[in-house]
Protein backbone atom coordinates (compact mmCIF):
# COMPACT_ATOMS: atom_id res chain seq x y z
CA UNK A 1 0.00 0.00 0.00
CA UNK A 2 1.28 3.36 -1.04
CA UNK A 3 0.95 5.78 2.07
CA UNK A 4 -2.22 8.20 1.92
CA UNK A 5 0.47 11.39 1.75
CA UNK A 6 2.61 9.81 -1.07
CA UNK A 7 -0.60 8.63 -3.31
CA UNK A 8 -1.32 11.32 -5.71
CA UNK A 9 -4.77 10.25 -6.40
CA UNK A 10 -5.60 9.73 -2.44
CA UNK A 11 -7.26 13.75 -2.33
CA UNK A 12 -8.69 13.68 -5.84
CA UNK A 13 -12.81 13.42 -6.03
CA UNK A 14 -12.22 10.72 -8.77
CA UNK A 15 -8.87 9.30 -7.65
CA UNK A 16 -9.41 5.79 -9.51
CA UNK A 17 -10.89 7.51 -12.72
CA UNK A 18 -7.99 9.98 -12.71
CA UNK A 19 -5.60 6.47 -12.27
CA UNK A 20 -7.47 5.22 -15.30
CA UNK A 21 -7.44 8.18 -17.87
CA UNK A 22 -3.30 8.63 -16.98
CA UNK A 23 -2.99 4.77 -17.92
CA UNK A 24 -4.52 5.41 -20.98
CA UNK A 25 -1.68 8.28 -21.51
CA UNK A 26 0.88 5.79 -20.54
CA UNK A 27 -0.54 3.39 -23.18
CA UNK A 28 -0.17 5.82 -26.50
CA UNK A 29 3.37 6.36 -25.69
CA UNK A 30 3.56 2.67 -27.28
CA UNK A 31 2.36 4.04 -30.38
CA UNK A 32 3.88 7.64 -30.12
CA UNK A 33 7.26 6.71 -29.04
CA UNK A 34 7.68 3.59 -30.47
CA UNK A 35 6.51 3.80 -33.69
CA UNK A 36 6.32 6.88 -34.28
CA UNK A 37 9.45 8.69 -33.24
CA UNK A 38 12.17 5.95 -32.92
CA UNK A 39 11.36 2.74 -35.23
CA UNK A 40 8.82 2.81 -38.28
CA UNK A 41 11.06 5.64 -40.11
CA UNK A 42 14.20 3.46 -39.50
CA UNK A 43 12.33 0.42 -40.24
CA UNK A 44 9.84 2.26 -43.33
CA UNK A 45 12.89 3.66 -45.05
CA UNK A 46 15.59 0.11 -44.61
CA UNK A 47 13.25 -2.67 -45.16
CA UNK A 48 9.79 -1.45 -47.38
CA UNK A 49 11.04 1.14 -49.52
CA UNK A 50 12.86 0.42 -52.38
CA UNK A 51 16.10 2.80 -51.06
CA UNK A 52 16.56 4.71 -48.50
CA UNK A 53 16.51 7.86 -49.77
CA UNK A 54 12.84 7.50 -51.02
CA UNK A 55 11.57 5.72 -47.75
CA UNK A 56 12.73 9.49 -46.19
CA UNK A 57 11.31 10.73 -48.74
CA UNK A 58 7.68 9.24 -48.19
CA UNK A 59 7.76 9.29 -44.85
CA UNK A 60 7.42 13.14 -44.79
CA UNK A 61 3.89 13.05 -46.82
CA UNK A 62 3.02 9.88 -44.31
CA UNK A 63 2.89 12.12 -41.27
CA UNK A 64 1.58 15.19 -43.08
CA UNK A 65 -1.21 13.28 -44.25
CA UNK A 66 -2.33 11.56 -41.30
CA UNK A 67 -1.59 14.91 -39.21
CA UNK A 68 -4.05 17.19 -41.85
CA UNK A 69 -6.58 14.36 -41.66
CA UNK A 70 -6.61 14.90 -37.94
CA UNK A 71 -6.97 18.53 -38.52
CA UNK A 72 -9.99 18.22 -40.75
CA UNK A 73 -11.69 15.44 -38.51
CA UNK A 74 -10.91 16.61 -34.74
CA UNK A 75 -13.60 19.66 -34.21
CA UNK A 76 -16.16 17.96 -36.45
CA UNK A 77 -15.99 14.46 -33.55
CA UNK A 78 -15.68 16.64 -30.95
CA UNK A 79 -18.22 18.38 -31.44
CA UNK A 80 -20.38 14.82 -32.12
CA UNK A 81 -18.51 14.18 -29.09
CA UNK A 82 -20.40 16.29 -27.09
CA UNK A 83 -23.50 16.16 -29.15
CA UNK A 84 -23.90 12.25 -28.25
CA UNK A 85 -22.13 12.06 -24.99
CA UNK A 86 -19.50 10.08 -26.69
CA UNK A 87 -16.17 10.85 -25.35
CA UNK A 88 -15.76 7.85 -23.68
CA UNK A 89 -17.16 5.68 -26.69
CA UNK A 90 -14.98 7.24 -29.29
CA UNK A 91 -11.74 7.35 -27.22
CA UNK A 92 -12.01 3.40 -26.82
CA UNK A 93 -13.06 2.95 -30.35
CA UNK A 94 -10.04 4.66 -31.66
CA UNK A 95 -7.46 2.98 -29.18
CA UNK A 96 -9.20 -0.51 -30.17
CA UNK A 97 -9.01 0.42 -34.10
CA UNK A 98 -5.25 1.33 -33.65
CA UNK A 99 -3.87 -1.55 -31.19
CA UNK A 100 -4.61 -4.32 -34.68
CA UNK A 101 -3.08 -1.49 -36.92
CA UNK A 102 0.17 -0.98 -34.68
CA UNK A 103 0.33 -5.01 -35.15
CA UNK A 104 0.01 -5.61 -38.71
CA UNK A 105 3.26 -3.44 -38.66
CA UNK A 106 5.19 -6.17 -38.24
CA UNK A 107 3.68 -7.83 -41.07
CA UNK A 108 5.09 -5.11 -43.87
CA UNK A 109 7.46 -6.51 -46.38
CA UNK A 110 9.86 -5.17 -48.60
CA UNK A 111 8.05 -3.36 -51.25
CA UNK A 112 4.98 -2.97 -49.41
CA UNK A 113 5.18 0.37 -49.23
CA UNK A 114 1.42 1.62 -49.70
CA UNK A 115 -0.02 -0.64 -47.60
CA UNK A 116 2.72 0.25 -44.61
CA UNK A 117 1.59 3.91 -45.54
CA UNK A 118 -1.56 3.13 -45.62
CA UNK A 119 -1.19 1.26 -42.26
CA UNK A 120 0.93 3.92 -40.58
CA UNK A 121 -1.62 6.93 -41.44
CA UNK A 122 -4.83 5.20 -40.27
CA UNK A 123 -3.35 4.08 -37.17
CA UNK A 124 -1.86 7.51 -36.38
CA UNK A 125 -5.13 8.81 -37.94
CA UNK A 126 -6.94 7.19 -34.66
CA UNK A 127 -4.17 7.83 -31.98
CA UNK A 128 -4.24 11.49 -32.97
CA UNK A 129 -7.74 11.78 -32.73
CA UNK A 130 -8.10 9.63 -29.65
CA UNK A 131 -5.89 11.89 -27.89
CA UNK A 132 -8.50 14.60 -28.29
CA UNK A 133 -11.26 12.69 -26.86
CA UNK A 134 -8.83 11.90 -24.04
CA UNK A 135 -8.09 15.53 -23.24
CA UNK A 136 -11.96 16.30 -23.27
CA UNK A 137 -11.93 14.15 -19.96
CA UNK A 138 -9.67 16.52 -18.03
CA UNK A 139 -12.87 19.09 -17.23
CA UNK A 140 -14.93 16.56 -15.59
CA UNK A 141 -12.07 14.46 -14.25
CA UNK A 142 -11.01 18.13 -12.40
CA UNK A 143 -12.24 21.27 -10.27
CA UNK A 144 -10.46 24.05 -11.47
CA UNK A 145 -8.30 23.94 -8.59
CA UNK A 146 -7.19 20.74 -9.61
CA UNK A 147 -7.23 20.90 -13.08
CA UNK A 148 -2.87 21.71 -13.40
CA UNK A 149 -2.71 18.55 -10.82
CA UNK A 150 -4.78 15.94 -12.76
CA UNK A 151 -3.06 17.25 -16.16
CA UNK A 152 0.47 16.92 -14.66
CA UNK A 153 -0.36 13.10 -13.47
CA UNK A 154 -1.42 12.40 -16.59
CA UNK A 155 1.87 14.02 -18.60
CA UNK A 156 3.79 12.28 -15.81
CA UNK A 157 2.16 8.67 -16.35
CA UNK A 158 2.77 9.07 -19.80
CA UNK A 159 6.66 9.73 -19.41
CA UNK A 160 6.80 6.92 -16.86
CA UNK A 161 5.51 4.89 -20.13
CA UNK A 162 8.20 6.27 -22.31
CA UNK A 163 10.72 5.55 -20.04
CA UNK A 164 9.88 1.67 -19.50
CA UNK A 165 9.38 1.39 -23.33
CA UNK A 166 12.96 3.46 -24.03
CA UNK A 167 14.53 0.76 -21.68
CA UNK A 168 12.75 -2.25 -23.11
CA UNK A 169 14.01 -1.25 -26.55
CA UNK A 170 17.84 -0.63 -25.43
CA UNK A 171 17.70 -3.96 -23.98
CA UNK A 172 16.06 -5.77 -27.22
CA UNK A 173 18.65 -3.77 -29.65
CA UNK A 174 22.14 -3.75 -27.34
CA UNK A 175 21.61 -7.10 -25.08
CA UNK A 176 20.18 -9.12 -28.25
CA UNK A 177 22.41 -7.29 -30.73
CA UNK A 178 18.83 -6.53 -32.84
CA UNK A 179 20.66 -3.69 -34.79
CA UNK A 180 19.17 -5.13 -38.18
CA UNK A 181 15.75 -3.46 -39.08
CA UNK A 182 14.35 -6.64 -39.62
CA UNK A 183 14.85 -8.15 -36.17
CA UNK A 184 12.60 -5.08 -34.88
CA UNK A 185 9.25 -6.54 -36.32
CA UNK A 186 7.96 -7.85 -32.69
CA UNK A 187 8.11 -4.50 -31.18
CA UNK A 188 5.20 -3.70 -33.61
CA UNK A 189 3.52 -6.44 -31.85
CA UNK A 190 4.69 -5.07 -28.54
CA UNK A 191 3.74 -2.16 -28.95
CA UNK A 192 0.08 -2.79 -29.52
CA UNK A 193 -0.05 -5.41 -26.89
CA UNK A 194 1.53 -2.59 -24.24
CA UNK A 195 -1.62 -0.07 -25.85
CA UNK A 196 -4.20 -2.53 -25.09
CA UNK A 197 -3.25 -3.94 -22.01
CA UNK A 198 -2.70 0.14 -21.08
CA UNK A 199 -6.62 1.13 -22.29
CA UNK A 200 -8.21 -1.41 -19.93
CA UNK A 201 -8.27 0.71 -16.39
CA UNK A 202 -9.97 3.08 -19.02
CA UNK A 203 -12.43 0.95 -20.11
CA UNK A 204 -13.62 -0.23 -16.82
CA UNK A 205 -13.26 2.57 -14.34
CA UNK A 206 -13.41 6.01 -16.80
CA UNK A 207 -17.39 7.30 -16.81
CA UNK A 208 -18.70 9.71 -18.77
CA UNK A 209 -21.17 11.85 -16.94
CA UNK A 210 -22.17 14.82 -18.92
CA UNK A 211 -25.46 14.19 -20.52
CA UNK A 212 -25.93 13.60 -24.27
CA UNK A 213 -26.80 17.30 -25.72
CA UNK A 214 -29.41 15.68 -28.49
CA UNK A 215 -32.25 13.10 -27.84
CA UNK A 216 -30.49 9.43 -28.50
CA UNK A 217 -33.97 7.48 -27.47
CA UNK A 218 -35.31 7.10 -31.00
CA UNK A 219 -33.38 4.23 -32.88
CA UNK A 220 -33.68 6.47 -36.13
CA UNK A 221 -31.31 8.90 -33.88
CA UNK A 222 -28.86 6.12 -34.79
CA UNK A 223 -28.69 6.20 -38.06
CA UNK A 224 -25.84 8.28 -40.45
CA UNK A 225 -28.30 11.15 -41.67
CA UNK A 226 -29.16 11.90 -37.62
CA UNK A 227 -25.28 11.38 -36.78
CA UNK A 228 -24.14 13.45 -39.72
CA UNK A 229 -26.88 15.78 -38.70
CA UNK A 230 -25.54 16.47 -35.28
CA UNK A 231 -21.88 16.46 -36.34
CA UNK A 232 -22.89 19.38 -38.18
CA UNK A 233 -24.85 21.38 -35.95
CA UNK A 234 -22.30 20.61 -33.22
CA UNK A 235 -19.64 22.79 -35.58
CA UNK A 236 -21.57 25.03 -36.00
CA UNK A 237 -22.62 25.60 -32.09
CA UNK A 238 -18.39 25.34 -32.06
CA UNK A 239 -17.87 27.90 -34.24
CA UNK A 240 -20.58 30.49 -32.53
CA UNK A 241 -18.91 29.67 -29.08
CA UNK A 242 -15.33 30.13 -29.80
CA UNK A 243 -16.53 33.97 -30.43
CA UNK A 244 -18.05 34.31 -26.84
CA UNK A 245 -14.94 32.12 -25.27
CA UNK A 246 -12.40 34.84 -27.08
CA UNK A 247 -9.57 34.02 -23.83
CA UNK A 248 -9.61 30.43 -25.44
CA UNK A 249 -9.81 31.59 -29.35
CA UNK A 250 -6.69 33.97 -28.05
CA UNK A 251 -4.15 30.92 -26.31
CA UNK A 252 -5.25 28.40 -28.95
CA UNK A 253 -3.49 30.97 -31.32
CA UNK A 254 -0.63 31.65 -28.81
CA UNK A 255 -0.61 27.81 -28.43
CA UNK A 256 -0.40 27.44 -32.40
CA UNK A 257 2.68 29.31 -32.31
CA UNK A 258 4.81 27.91 -29.63
CA UNK A 259 3.90 24.53 -30.85
CA UNK A 260 5.21 24.96 -33.85
CA UNK A 261 8.33 24.46 -32.12
CA UNK A 262 7.77 21.94 -29.88
CA UNK A 263 6.39 19.74 -32.95
CA UNK A 264 9.54 20.69 -34.90
CA UNK A 265 11.76 19.37 -31.71
CA UNK A 266 9.66 15.95 -31.91
CA UNK A 267 9.87 15.04 -35.19
CA UNK A 268 13.66 16.76 -35.75
CA UNK A 269 15.18 15.67 -32.70
CA UNK A 270 16.97 12.93 -34.55
CA UNK A 271 18.05 15.14 -37.20
CA UNK A 272 19.06 17.67 -35.00
CA UNK A 273 21.31 15.41 -33.19
CA UNK A 274 23.22 13.86 -35.78
CA UNK A 275 23.84 16.92 -37.47
CA UNK A 276 25.64 17.28 -33.87
CA UNK A 277 27.85 13.87 -34.34
CA UNK A 278 25.53 11.66 -32.54
CA UNK A 279 24.98 7.77 -33.12
CA UNK A 280 21.79 5.75 -32.88
CA UNK A 281 23.49 4.98 -29.49
CA UNK A 282 24.10 8.06 -27.63
CA UNK A 283 20.67 9.65 -29.86
CA UNK A 284 18.60 6.87 -27.36
CA UNK A 285 20.86 7.96 -24.90
CA UNK A 286 19.42 11.56 -24.98
CA UNK A 287 16.38 9.94 -25.61
CA UNK A 288 16.18 8.71 -22.56
CA UNK A 289 17.64 12.02 -20.38
CA UNK A 290 14.43 13.63 -22.30
CA UNK A 291 12.26 11.27 -21.17
CA UNK A 292 13.33 11.27 -17.15
CA UNK A 293 13.51 15.01 -17.03
CA UNK A 294 10.16 15.64 -19.05
CA UNK A 295 8.78 12.94 -16.50
CA UNK A 296 9.92 14.87 -13.63
CA UNK A 297 8.89 18.41 -14.95
CA UNK A 298 5.22 17.20 -15.19
CA UNK A 299 5.95 15.57 -11.76
CA UNK A 300 7.05 18.80 -10.36
CA UNK A 301 3.88 20.50 -12.10
CA UNK A 302 1.70 18.51 -10.37
CA UNK A 303 2.92 19.57 -7.23
CA UNK A 304 3.09 23.07 -8.07
CA UNK A 305 1.27 24.15 -11.10
CA UNK A 306 -2.00 25.00 -9.79
CA UNK A 307 -0.61 26.86 -7.09
CA UNK A 308 1.61 29.20 -9.36
CA UNK A 309 -0.90 29.22 -12.04
CA UNK A 310 -0.95 27.77 -15.56
CA UNK A 311 -0.23 30.48 -17.47
CA UNK A 312 3.22 31.54 -15.46
CA UNK A 313 3.57 27.88 -15.70
CA UNK A 314 4.06 28.27 -19.29
CA UNK A 315 5.75 31.46 -19.02
CA UNK A 316 8.54 29.87 -17.18
CA UNK A 317 8.98 26.93 -19.59
CA UNK A 318 8.77 29.24 -22.70
CA UNK A 319 12.11 31.32 -21.01
CA UNK A 320 13.50 27.81 -20.85
CA UNK A 321 12.39 26.64 -24.50
CA UNK A 322 14.22 30.23 -25.76
CA UNK A 323 17.23 29.66 -24.03
CA UNK A 324 18.07 26.14 -25.03
CA UNK A 325 16.97 26.54 -28.53
CA UNK A 326 18.99 29.88 -28.95
CA UNK A 327 22.04 28.27 -27.04
CA UNK A 328 21.90 25.18 -29.66
CA UNK A 329 21.39 27.90 -32.36
CA UNK A 330 25.07 29.24 -31.33
CA UNK A 331 26.58 26.00 -30.39
CA UNK A 332 26.02 24.72 -34.17
CA UNK A 333 27.69 27.62 -35.58
CA UNK A 334 31.45 26.18 -33.86
CA UNK A 335 33.40 24.33 -36.72
CA UNK A 336 36.57 23.55 -35.54
CA UNK A 337 37.59 20.25 -33.92
CA UNK A 338 37.59 21.66 -30.14
CA UNK A 339 34.37 23.61 -30.13
CA UNK A 340 32.95 20.48 -32.07
CA UNK A 341 34.00 18.38 -29.15
CA UNK A 342 32.62 21.00 -26.31
CA UNK A 343 29.89 21.30 -28.28
CA UNK A 344 29.11 17.77 -27.91
CA UNK A 345 29.22 17.91 -24.30
CA UNK A 346 27.10 21.25 -24.05
CA UNK A 347 24.02 19.17 -26.04
CA UNK A 348 23.99 16.85 -23.13
CA UNK A 349 22.49 19.59 -20.22
CA UNK A 350 20.47 21.03 -23.25
CA UNK A 351 18.69 18.02 -23.78
CA UNK A 352 17.89 17.58 -20.07
CA UNK A 353 16.57 21.19 -20.22
CA UNK A 354 14.74 20.82 -23.48
CA UNK A 355 13.25 17.24 -21.74
CA UNK A 356 12.38 19.35 -18.86
CA UNK A 357 10.29 22.00 -21.26
CA UNK A 358 9.06 19.23 -23.30
CA UNK A 359 7.34 17.81 -19.97
CA UNK A 360 6.04 21.61 -18.46
CA UNK A 361 4.49 22.62 -21.84
CA UNK A 362 2.55 19.87 -22.17
CA UNK A 363 0.88 19.53 -19.34
CA UNK A 364 0.81 23.59 -18.30
CA UNK A 365 -0.93 23.73 -21.96
CA UNK A 366 -3.77 21.37 -21.49
CA UNK A 367 -4.29 22.14 -18.01
CA UNK A 368 -5.21 26.05 -19.66
CA UNK A 369 -7.32 24.69 -22.04
CA UNK A 370 -8.77 22.46 -19.50
CA UNK A 371 -9.47 25.62 -17.38
CA UNK A 372 -10.81 27.39 -20.35
CA UNK A 373 -13.49 24.77 -20.79
CA UNK A 374 -16.83 23.92 -19.63
CA UNK A 375 -17.36 20.88 -19.20
CA UNK A 376 -20.68 20.63 -21.67
CA UNK A 377 -17.87 21.78 -24.43
CA UNK A 378 -15.41 19.63 -23.57
CA UNK A 379 -15.52 17.16 -26.76
CA UNK A 380 -15.67 20.38 -28.74
CA UNK A 381 -13.21 22.21 -27.56
CA UNK A 382 -10.44 19.69 -27.25
CA UNK A 383 -11.09 18.78 -30.81
CA UNK A 384 -10.36 22.29 -31.65
CA UNK A 385 -6.97 21.38 -29.06
CA UNK A 386 -5.81 18.68 -31.07
CA UNK A 387 -6.85 20.54 -34.26
CA UNK A 388 -4.54 23.43 -33.59
CA UNK A 389 -1.73 21.21 -32.17
CA UNK A 390 -1.58 19.42 -35.40
CA UNK A 391 -1.48 21.74 -38.05
CA UNK A 392 1.46 23.43 -36.07
CA UNK A 393 2.88 19.79 -36.36
CA UNK A 394 1.78 20.37 -40.25
CA UNK A 395 3.43 23.49 -40.94
CA UNK A 396 6.08 23.90 -37.98
CA UNK A 397 8.18 21.12 -39.14
CA UNK A 398 8.12 22.15 -43.02
CA UNK A 399 9.33 25.56 -42.53
CA UNK A 400 11.72 23.97 -40.43
CA UNK A 401 12.92 21.74 -43.02
CA UNK A 402 12.91 23.99 -45.63
CA UNK A 403 14.86 27.12 -43.79
CA UNK A 404 17.70 23.97 -43.51
CA UNK A 405 17.56 22.82 -46.57
CA UNK A 406 17.73 26.02 -48.59
CA UNK A 407 19.96 28.42 -45.89
CA UNK A 408 21.37 25.96 -42.84
CA UNK A 409 21.31 24.40 -40.04
CA UNK A 410 22.41 27.41 -37.92
CA UNK A 411 19.69 29.39 -39.33
CA UNK A 412 16.80 26.92 -38.63
CA UNK A 413 17.84 26.30 -35.25
CA UNK A 414 17.25 30.36 -34.69
CA UNK A 415 14.10 29.79 -36.72
CA UNK A 416 13.32 26.88 -34.13
CA UNK A 417 14.63 29.42 -31.15
CA UNK A 418 11.56 32.39 -32.80
CA UNK A 419 8.89 30.18 -32.71
CA UNK A 420 9.19 29.95 -28.93
CA UNK A 421 9.91 33.29 -28.39
CA UNK A 422 7.08 34.97 -30.56
CA UNK A 423 5.13 32.32 -27.84
CA UNK A 424 6.55 34.03 -24.96
CA UNK A 425 6.01 37.57 -26.54
CA UNK A 426 2.54 36.52 -27.15
CA UNK A 427 1.50 35.01 -24.22
CA UNK A 428 0.75 38.25 -21.93
CA UNK A 429 -2.16 39.00 -24.25
CA UNK A 430 -3.82 36.05 -22.87
CA UNK A 431 -6.19 36.42 -19.34
CA UNK A 432 -5.97 33.71 -17.63
CA UNK A 433 -8.53 34.83 -14.88
CA UNK A 434 -11.07 36.17 -17.78
CA UNK A 435 -11.18 32.47 -19.24
CA UNK A 436 -11.59 30.60 -15.99
CA UNK A 437 -14.15 32.74 -15.12
CA UNK A 438 -15.80 32.45 -19.03
CA UNK A 439 -15.62 28.94 -18.35
CA UNK A 440 -17.00 28.52 -14.79
CA UNK A 441 -19.83 30.88 -15.79
CA UNK A 442 -20.74 28.59 -19.07
CA UNK A 443 -24.52 27.47 -17.93
CA UNK A 444 -25.14 25.39 -21.32
CA UNK A 445 -25.22 21.83 -21.15
CA UNK A 446 -28.00 21.46 -23.87
CA UNK A 447 -27.31 24.51 -26.33
CA UNK A 448 -25.41 22.49 -28.71
CA UNK A 449 -29.13 21.29 -30.33
CA UNK A 450 -30.10 24.52 -30.62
Amino acid sequence: MIPRRLNPFANLPRGREVWAWGMYDLANQSFQLLVDTLLLVIYFKNVVAPTPEKGVALWGPMVGAAMLLVVILSPILGALADARSWKKPLLIATGLGAVPLTCALALMEPGMVWQTAALYITAKLLVGLGENFLGSFLPELSTPQTVGKVSAIGWTMSYIGALFLLGITAIVIWGFNATDPHQWRWIFVLAGAWFLGGMIPAMVLLHERQPPATITRDPRQHSLAAITTDSVRGLRQTIRDVRRYRQLVRFLAVFFVYSLGTNTVIFFLGSIGDSFGFKIGELTLMALVMAATAGAAAAGAAVFQDRIGHKRLITIVLIVWVVSTLAMALLSRSSSAVASETMRLAIWPLAGALGLALGGIGTGSRALIGAFTPVAKSGAFFGLWGMVYKFAGVVGPVCFGLVSGHIGRSTSLFVLCGFFLAGLLLLPWVDDQEGMQDARGSAIPGDVST
